[in-house]
């Protein structure tokens, strides 16, 4: 009995020091590399609703903002400049809009962009890639640079319109 119990832990003691090899996943780390070169350039504002642009505060924030993402070059450049286009987002939201842009059309690309920029800020804290969605957030913050110029483009006189006595 004795050299049974022996050889049992002998037996226990080789099995426990065998080396077991774990299978481990390789992740593909240059599919999660934000890829700063594929970025859109953006779109061009007008010089008439740029001088109305200059004088709204909270758009120059955001505007500023996206100037430092579009000079990240890796995800940790990108996990910041992500955190504060969200809150100047927010303050844009919350602000005053100037009379002429105070319109849904805008205020809709801005929350399309919103939507995109949580996107992004989820692909990040769920490590996977970034790009498509930093790009789709430029996109959307170019369609709001876009609608400014048509917002100044197509202005109506409403005094023409509405006048019943011309």
């Amino acid at each position: 009995m004795r050299n049974l119990l022996g050889i049992l832990i002998l037996l226990v003691s080789l099995g426990a020091c065998k080396k077991s090899e774990k299978a481990t996943t390789a992740v593909d780390t240059s599919a999660l590399e934000f890829n700063y070169q594929k970025m859109p350039d953006k779109a061009p504002i007008n010089p008439e609703a740029s001088a109305i642009v200059e004088q709204w505060q909270e758009f120059k924030n955001l505007n500023a903002s996206i100037d430092v993402l579009y000079k990240a070059t890796n995800n940790e450049d990108l996990a910041l400049a992500i955190d504060d286009l969200i809150e100047k987002e927010k303050k844009l939201a919350e602000g005053t809009y100037p009379e002429l842009f105070d319109s849904f059309q805008l205020k809709s690309r801005q929350m399309v962009m919103r939507t995109f920029l949580y996107k992004t800020k989820a692909s990040i804290l769920d490590n996977q890639p970034t790009t498509e969605s930093t790009v789709k957030v430029l996109e959307a913050y170019n369609a709001m640079r876009r609608q400014l110029n048509l917002i100044m483009n197509s202005q109506l006189d409403k005094k023409l319109i509405l006048d019943e006595e011309a």
